[in-house]
């Protein structure tokens, strides 16, 4: 009988507190700060005439000038071969033209054995981390804060 008594008042308090909500005045504050004053505008710098604009070369633009060596639009077979070629000319370290499989896995077997830190023969999950092919680094770009113009202008206000 407690039971049903404690949740009908539960039951009116949820109530009771959602009337109260609704009919709550609204306060709204407007993500948009104030306008600058005359004075204020005086001193900012004029915005350029032109909008700027992204280069015209893509990535694949790119991609494409790297294999046409000669600069002619078009790439040949052995450009497009070239660095496949100085690849395999560093793999192939005894220079018989052929590569034999201890040659070929070199690098795998060098990257696992830097990566063995304490040279157990085998890797631990920390150890590899170390054989995570390097990205490079993205250039990004960072803006100021919006906080510090906000503090500013509260300064000067």
């Amino acid at each position: 009988m407690w039971r049903y008594l404690a949740g009908g008042i539960a039951i009116l308090l949820v109530i009771a507190a959602g009337v109260l909500l609704v009919r709550m005045p609204a306060r709204s504050v407007s993500p948009l700060r104030a306008a600058p004053a005359a004075d204020q505008i005086a001193g900012m710098e004029p915005l350029p005439d032109t909008v700027p604009e992204a280069s015209p070369k893509t990535r694949e633009q790119k991609r494409f000038n790297r294999y046409d060596k000669d600069r002619n639009a078009l790439i040949t077979r052995e450009e497009y071969l070239a660095s496949r070629r100085k690849a395999y000319a560093r793999l192939d370290v005894d220079k018989d033209g052929r590569l034999s499989f201890p040659e070929w896995a070199v690098k795998s077997t060098d990257k696992f054995t830097l990566a063995d830190a304490d040279k157990s023969g085998t890797m631990t999950a920390t150890e590899f981390v170390a054989t995570a092919p390097k990205r490079k680094a993205a250039v990004r770009v960072t803006c100021p804060p919006a906080a510090a113009g906000a503090a500013r202008e509260e300064d000067e206000g």
